[in-house]
């Protein structure tokens, strides 16, 4: 399917089911999200990385506008839905101050391993161990790849990178593989960090026989 949306274009990624607060202060978005929230209409944010609009993003709809500022600015909450393709931005929107898209949604499988998300939770909560995080997950076995891709220590370009796979599968395997990679690099860190802290105390230390 191919349609037209409006965007709201941020440097975050944004994945299918996240809740998102934001607050919103440009008239051009005041304006988006105060006709998206009269229709029941979603829109788009799509990814910026590097001061560039990428191709990939994520529909939100609008749960709620918590609050309406006397200057007109709004908190909303808002929930992703779906990933987009951009095929075309529209700079110019006749009588709007927003820009916006036309996008189609790319076939995106749901098929996962479960063996295989316990390990990627797994190495998640070891991270958060390592950094001294109390972050906890809830039933886990309910996790799939897009609830827990902001807590594996991602860069937004490997956020992104994450967005692009169409597949459970590959974004579970990415993750292990990302964990795999930086876990041994943090639990480096964190010995250095404890060998610092020793600098300046007094020592108890045996001499060497010569």
């Amino acid at each position: 399917m191919t349609n037209f949306i409006p965007i709201f274009p941020l440097a975050i990624v944004v994945y299918p089911g996240e809740d998102l607060n934001l607050h919103i202060f440009e008239s051009r978005y005041k304006q988006l999200i105060k006709e998206c929230h009269e229709t029941s209409k979603p829109f788009g944010i799509p990814a910026v990385l590097n001061d560039n609009i990428n191709e990939l993003g994520t529909l939100v709809e609008i749960l709620e506008i918590s609050k309406t500022y006397e200057n007109g600015d709004m908190d909303i909450k808002t929930r992703g839905q779906k990933i987009f393709r951009i095929l075309e931005v529209v700079k110019e929107v006749p009588d709007k101050l927003y820009s916006g898209a036309i996008v189609n949604y790319p076939a995106n499988s749901e098929h996962g391993n479960r063996l295989l998300m316990e390990k990627v939770i797994n190495g998640i909560q070891q991270l958060h161990k390592l950094l001294k995080l109390t972050n906890e997950f809830k039933k886990p076995e309910q996790f799939w790849s897009y609830d827990v891709a902001h807590h594996a220590g991602l860069t937004l370009d490997e956020e992104y990178e994450l967005l692009c796979l169409m597949s459970e599968l590959q974004r579970q395997e990415y993750l292990k593989r990302h964990l795999a990679k930086i876990l041994p690099v943090v639990a480096e860190m964190e010995l250095l960090k404890e060998k610092v802290k020793l600098n300046g105390h007094f020592k108890n230390l045996g001499g060497f026989n010569l």
